[in-house]
């Protein structure tokens, strides 16, 4: 009686018979590309909410915006401030976000008593006040992926044709004072001479211009970091450069313009880490100290706290943390307030405990066990999990984040520092503050590829 009742009570349905020959038909038509150990297959999107991981801009500066030449009492829209920020990236990109409702702004009334942040959907012309902050999906800091690899140079110490036209491409910024290259990774700086490769040779070689001799280094970068490199084209601009990134510019001068130029000139760098650090942003005091190995023909910095050994280099860093985690990785934001070899590195491998992806010497133990690492990756506001998909037509080239073996994901992204050309010539007659020059260079393709990966394409 009661599987009578049962069936009587049953809603009405239909049978389906399908078979290899005849598939059910898919829920969408849309096909993805899924990524799973590192083998890519196709298959359907899923159903449901769809996270987004969201970029957090830093808080609006209650000064001037370096570089502007605006009046102090004059407004910043929202979408001029994005502009500001990825000076890279079209205005289209950042219209076509704002028309979508992506960009949003946190309530400043928001995160009081323990409560979550609120965030408001805002219009271009919303004006910024000191202090407030905007989040956008992260595809918007590098929309444009390269389809080729970055070409590096078989160059020598007489370039050809095309090697002095590649390295005039990597040129972001030339005056008569300086040049400013965006290098990509892979390429030593300072070369010595087994390596005819290097910046110094290839540019003094390709770049002089109208010039008699070549440029001269002012800062270097690690061979496999990539970014902002500066240049001095005369001996005044390559002294006064050498001064502003040295350690004894850090002590106040009795000259107003020295100290102005010296508050005006930073970096920021851009970095992939394995892990998130407990505190969202902070600052990294620890010293630094070299150890020589090999009977002195290598040498490593480590930190000098809790390893018996005396601080030789004060080193601070400023971090702040971009996005959320995803599996098991995070984007930092790193501002060195001192210049030493490996600083960033090693104040994110031991300091904050997270080394950055395809950093194998100060990472070797963490890279080691990395795959086996518990992965708890959820979205803060709706408790679903992150999960990467690859987004159709992206080539997943060697050195990404997908790869077994990454390469350094280090990008030196921001400079800003005087203008140089026009402080040399003010300075014989004022004290007057100088103007200031801010230059922003895209990543290259491995570090391109790995943000798109994990930036709006989420399932």
């Amino acid at each position: 009686m009661w599987l009578k009742i049962t069936r009587h009570q049953r809603a009405p349905f239909t049978t389906r018979h399908f078979s290899r020959v005849s598939p059910p038909p898919p829920d969408c038509s849309e096909t993805v590309i899924r990524v799973s150990n590192n083998i890519t297959y196709l298959g359907r999107p899923k159903s449901g909410y769809k996270p987004r991981q969201l970029l957090s801009l830093p808080p609006f500066p209650p000064h001037s915006l370096p570089g502007k030449n605006v009046p102090p009492d004059s407004h910043v829209t929202a979408i001029s401030w994005m502009k500001y920020y990825f000076a890279d990236v079209t205005g289209s990109v950042f219209q076509s976000h704002f028309n979508k409702g992506l960009v949003k702004m946190e309530c400043h009334d928001a995160g009081m008593q323990g409560q979550p942040k609120v965030m408001k959907k805002i219009k271009h012309n919303e004006i910024m006040t000191a202090g407030s902050r905007i989040y956008v999906p992260v595809s918007v800091a590098e929309s444009r992926i390269s389809k080729r690899y970055d070409t590096i140079p078989s160059a020598s110490l007489c370039p050809n044709a095309d090697e002095i036209k590649y390295l005039q491409r990597l040129v972001i910024y030339k005056d008569p004072a300086l040049l400013v290259l965006n290098k990509p990774p892979k390429v030593p700086v300072k070369g010595n001479l087994p390596v005819h490769n290097s910046m110094d040779g290839l540019a003094a070689a390709a770049l002089c211009y109208d010039y008699d001799e070549g440029p001269k280094l002012v800062h270097r970068l690690d061979r496999e970091s990539s970014g902002i490199i500066l240049m001095g084209r005369s001996k005044e601009s390559i002294s006064h450069l050498h001064w502003l990134f040295s350690d004894t510019s850090r002590t106040k001068s009795s000259l107003k313009a020295r100290n102005n130029a010296r508050e005006a000139t930073y970096q920021r760098y851009w970095a992939l880490v394995i892990g998130t650090p407990k505190e969202k942003e902070g600052l990294i005091c620890a010293p630094l100290t070299k150890v020589l190995l090999n009977g002195g023909k290598a040498e490593r910095v480590m930190l000098a706290y809790g390893c018996g050994l005396e601080a030789s280099q004060e080193a601070v860093t400023e971090y702040r943390v971009l996005g959320p985690t995803i599996s098991g990785c995070s984007w930092l934001e790193l501002r060195p307030l001192t210049n030493h070899k490996h600083q960033i590195r090693v104040h994110c491998a031991e300091a904050l405990g997270t080394p950055i992806v395809g950093d194998y010497k100060y990472g070797w133990f963490v890279h080691s066990r990395w795959k086996q690492m518990p992965r708890a990756d959820h979205e803060p506001v709706s408790g679903e999990p992150y999960r990467m998909r690859r987004p159709e037509g992206l080539d997943v080239q060697k050195g990404s984040v997908l790869s077994k073996v990454p390469l350094l994901h280090l990008h030196c992204r921001e400079l800003v520092i005087p203008n140089v050309a026009k402080h040399l010539e003010v300075n014989k007659t004022t004290n007057s503050k100088p103007d200031v020059l801010r230059f922003v260079a895209s990543m290259p393709s491995h570090m391109k590829i790995s943000w798109n990966l994990m930036s709006s394409y989420l399932i």
